[in-house]
């Protein structure tokens, strides 16, 4: 007996209107996690003050669209099946009202986390081609890695964190900071570089293979029928 097909998340004119929705936020996304970034390294009291306004703005937004697939979708139970994860990057923000310490930290970190995650998803939104989407993955791992490290106290200024997460990164150089969180990015960071030159070498022997294959189509001569 055939089942019957599997019911679309979302009705089709809500599917076309997200479909326009996904590369303004995909570009949102990507912006976001430069805000982030900025929130980091601000010291001027109105720069602070800006990007923190300009961080809820853009998490409204995410709620706000959330909310909104969340409310058109049909198959309620599918969809809170395959998108539950995103209302705890959603809500970890929220941690910042807290006035522990701990919790002000474990926030920042949460919201290095969350951007990160929204960075990921926009570049798969924007981006089709695997090198493309892959350099633009590469470039949200260096900035989150590099935040992390900076906002746990492993290096006492960015910019050694930032050249460090890069190396880790791309070619898999250990990290200079001691610490766990430090040793466990190094894991981390190898696994990802080396998977990112796999990922690199395999598209690159597709191109030369799939062009060796056109050139040997055209130089092939005709029969004579």
């Amino acid at each position: 007996m055939d089942r019957p097909p599997p019911k679309p998340d979302h009705a089709p004119e809500t599917e076309g209107l997200a479909r326009r929705l996904d590369k303004p936020m995909g570009v949102l996304g990507l912006v976001f996690v430069l805000v982030v970034l900025g929130q980091s390294l601000a010291r001027e009291a109105w720069l602070v003050t800006t990007l923190t306004v300009l961080g809820w703005l853009a998490w409204a937004v995410f709620v706000a669209e959330f909310a909104y697939r969340a409310l058109k979708a049909t198959d309620k139970r599918r969809f809170w099946a395959r998108n539950w994860w995103q209302v705890i990057f959603l809500a970890v923000p929220f941690l910042r009202f807290a006035r522990a310490l701990t919790f002000l930290r474990a926030a920042r970190v949460g919201g290095v986390l969350s951007a990160a995650v929204r960075g990921s998803r926009s570049a798969g939104r924007l981006l089709t081609g695997r090198i493309g989407w892959l350099t633009a993955i590469t470039g949200v791992v260096v900035l989150a890695s590099s935040q992390l490290l900076y906002v746990v106290g492993a290096y006492d200024s960015y910019g050694p964190a930032l050249h460090d997460a890069a190396l880790a990164t791309v070619s898999g150089e250990p990290l200079s900071a001691p610490g766990g969180l430090a040793r466990f990015l190094d894991v981390v960071l190898a696994v990802y570089s080396v998977a990112v030159f796999a990922t690199v070498a395999g598209a690159l022997g597709a191109y030369f293979l799939d062009r060796n294959r056109s050139d040997a189509a055209v130089a092939q001569p005709s029969p004579p029928w």
